[in-house]
């Protein structure tokens, strides 16, 4: 008890009086865990303040690029003529009484024009083929015929997509780093560069002395472009490809042929069949745009009609496009949705009226 007192005493002294104690030591594996737990935090916050800088940065620079560019095409310039505009639509849209009473467009005068041209549909080749299937198919070959205008249209997206791919194939394949070492692949990358710089109207232009004003140097046109387009596509998708199916080609002993088409083309054939879906539906508005310039097709016939002045005529062939490119987007969509193993098939039908329903829920995700 004496020992006790007297060690008590010594400490008060040795402490100038005051009593201390002294706190239990806490394990450095008690005291990790927090310290790693609040640096984690901080850099998170540190990045989250680096990520809103850098976006407010982009934004800034977009915007200040957004007003060097209205300012350079002159935008707030321009006398702008709404009024004038608004009452040039009713050009667009003729209208009727219905029953008497209810004025409306006249859907019946758009009707007339495009049967009386074949903008949509030719009933006398469609009774050809009745009359005669194998002359129709293998003599005559009029099955885009049969659809008039639009068929010529159709035709030209077609046949360029289907022109273009080999050569977008080889290229595509042949650009790829995975495929051709650096820095011999950007022969192909920089040719199928220098063709997409080139618009296609301007391949058309560039082929007239070739094939003429017409369908077939429109064709040649999209054939061209397409190469430079669906090309650079494939490019992309075999830079994504993974490398287990080609580390099992080499140790079967498979030579660089088969690596490249078993191993690697392999991966990506599902890609590169919805891209090139997806290339006939950008190709199929070119020859839209193409036959404005005189190439034929659907096109054309909006350019005459305008020079004309018939700008209800003009609707009407608008009208045709619109139902020409939905359904090709609507082909393209049905394609590629069999292509794509976790998507829900749907036939047709179900495709077009369950669209609203759709729409609703992509709308309330």
């Amino acid at each position: 008890m004496t020992d006790d007192t007297d060690s008590e005493s010594d400490t008060l002294q040795a402490d100038g009086g005051t009593a201390t104690q002294t706190p239990p030591e806490t394990p450095d594996d008690e005291q990790s865990p927090d310290k790693e737990v609040a640096g984690a935090l901080e850099k998170i916050r540190r990045a989250r303040k680096r990520r809103a800088l850098g976006w407010l940065a982009t934004i800034g620079v977009v915007g200040f690029l957004f007003v060097q560019a209205i300012f350079a095409v002159r935008l707030p310039d321009e006398n702008y003529q709404i009024d004038f505009f608004i009452d040039s639509l009713g050009d667009f849209f003729p209208t009727t009484d219905y029953f008497g009473v209810v004025p409306f467009i006249d859907f019946g005068e758009y009707l007339d024009y495009i049967l009386e041209n074949n903008l949509i549909f030719d009933s006398d080749k469609f009774f050809e083929l009745f009359g005669d299937p194998m002359a129709f198919f293998f003599d005559g070959l009029g099955m885009f015929d049969m659809f008039g205008q639009a068929g010529i249209t159709l035709a030209m997206g077609l046949a360029g997509t289907i022109m273009g791919f080999p050569l977008a194939l080889t290229f595509g394949t042949l650009g790829s780093e995975r495929v051709t070492p650096f820095p011999f692949n950007f022969l192909f990358r920089g040719t199928m560069s220098a063709i997409r710089s080139i618009p296609a109207i301007i391949w058309l232009l560039i082929l007239i002395p070739f094939a003429g004003l017409g369908p077939a140097s429109a064709t040649f046109a999209i054939a061209v472009d397409t190469v430079g387009n669906l090309g650079r596509l494939f490019v992309d998708e075999l830079e994504e490809i993974e490398e287990g199916p080609i580390e099992a080609m080499d140790m079967a002993g498979a030579n660089y042929p088969q690596r490249v088409f078993f191993g690697m083309i392999s991966q990506v054939r599902t890609s590169f069949i919805a891209w090139t879906l997806y290339i006939l539906e950008i190709n199929v508005r070119i020859a839209v745009t193409l036959g404005a310039f005189g190439a034929g097709g659907l096109g054309e016939v909006v350019d005459v009609e305008r020079g004309l002045f018939n700008f209800d005529h003009v609707m009407a062939t608008l009208i045709c496009i619109f139902v020409l490119v939905i359904s090709v987007e609507i082909f393209s969509q049905r394609l590629r949705s069999r292509l794509r193993s976790d998507e829900q098939k749907m036939g047709l039908w179900e495709l077009i009226t369950g669209f609203p329903d759709r729409m609703s829920e992509s709308l309330l995700k």
